[in-house]
């Protein structure tokens, strides 16, 4: 089926202004600042947007897509993510994990739902592994799980800093580092491992190590939620001087004055001149949020939306920062740090996944594979079990 797009102002993410593109089997096969020549018997759709706003659609890094949670009793177990849940979002890939549920939750459910996801038409990998040590793996061996099953592309989110992490030791996590990044070097896969970060007082000593210690190089190492707490959120951006990309978390909205909201961790990152590709942000989402006193006690529990992603992007845009540097935190610094090859830019040759966005800087439609599932504020295509 061919689509064609005509006259959008194109952020790929960089700005090109007023292009037509048209779409062939998933790709994106023309980008022309010249109406794009082609029979009318062809196309499946041929559509005039008037100048609205395309980007790259959104690659989620960091989503439960099994459900997580389990900390309050097993009735907080959170359920799988629909498709719609993603794709509301604007999300048109998306990287599955296990975090403190790697029990009952394990590899072989996550590689299952990333099948589920694709065949539903959504681009999906994910991580072996989970918070503990040993890892949650298919065939006993973080090497072995990334040469042989292509949606692996790397651990996590591997916990530490946290009073629910196995208190893994430093020569634990080398040896994981370590065969991960031998791992990704023979099959061009992300190779990293995607630490959970939680409120512990050590917050990046242990990666500060790797750096120190070990030849394991920094791009291996990806912190995540590092805006939980502000002295964290200032180490892991000094870090980024090294060669590590940072990952913060799309928390729902709270009251506390101890953490960084996305869009605020955005904010002084970029004030702060650090390197702008190594910034990422993610959503949590399916994840179950506990908050704990310092006994470990649980006071109450929130979890994941994809739908802050988008509400963050808003937010940013909406007070004047560039469309070009801020959609690049969701998509093209995403794709770079995971090797995502066909992912993250509008660009001959690269898969269509794309977003409109309309003159508030909202959500209008979505475009995942050269499929449209949102369109006009709509969902137009749903999950197996959603209606």
């Amino acid at each position: 089926m061919l689509h064609r797009l005509n006259n959008i102002n194109l952020y790929a993410p960089e700005n090109h202004g007023i292009c037509n593109i048209l779409i062939a089997a998933g790709k994106i096969i023309a980008i022309s600042k010249e109406p794009i020549a082609i029979d009318l018997n062809l196309l499946a759709s041929d559509e005039d947007f008037t100048g609205k706003k395309v980007v790259p659609g959104i690659i989620d890094a960091h989503a439960h897509i099994t459900g997580g949670g389990g900390e309050a009793g097993f009735k907080t177990k959170v359920p799988a993510l629909n498709l719609s849940q993603y794709t509301k979002a604007g999300v048109t890939t998306v990287i599955g994990l296990l975090g403190t549920d790697d029990t009952t939750r394990n590899t072989s459910s996550v590689i299952a739902q990333v099948y589920a996801l694709r065949e539903e038409g959504l681009s999906a990998w994910c991580y072996t592994g989970g918070y503990h040590i040993p890892l949650s793996t298919l065939t006993d061996s973080v090497r072995k799980d990334m040469v042989h099953i292509e949606p692996i592309i790397g651990v996590g989110e591997l916990a530490i800093s946290d009073h629910r992490s196995s208190q893994p030791t430093f020569d634990e996590i080398a040896r994981i580092a370590g065969d991960v990044h031998v791992a990704g070097i023979m099959t061009g896969k992300a190779g990293i491992v995607h630490f959970h970060l939680g409120d512990g007082s050590r917050k990046l000593d242990l990666i500060e190590k790797l750096l120190d210690e070990t030849e394991i190089p920094a791009r291996v190492l990806n912190p995540t939620h590092c805006n939980r707490n502000i002295p964290l959120f200032e180490q892991a951006c000094e870090l980024t001087k090294r060669g590590i990309t940072i990952d913060v978390t799309a928390f729902p909205p709270t009251d506390s004055v101890e953490e960084y909201s996305a869009a605020e961790s955005f904010r002084r990152y970029m004030k702060g001149k650090f390197d702008k590709e190594k910034f990422t942000i993610s959503s949590d989402g399916g994840g179950c949020l506990p908050h704990f006193d310092e006994q470990g006690e649980l006071l109450y529990l929130d979890y994941g939306r994809c739908t802050l992603l988008s509400d963050t992007l808003k937010e940013l845009l909406d007070e004047g920062y560039k469309l070009e540097e801020v959609i690049a935190v969701f998509t093209s610094n995403v794709a770079k740090l995971l090797r995502l090859n066909n992912k993250g830019k509008l660009e001959v040759g690269k898969d269509a996944d794309l977003i409109i966005l309309d003159d508030d800087n909202k959500i209008e439609s979505v475009m995942a594979l050269g499929q449209w599932h949102q369109k006009n504020y709509k969902t137009i295509r749903f999950g197996g079990f959603e209606v």
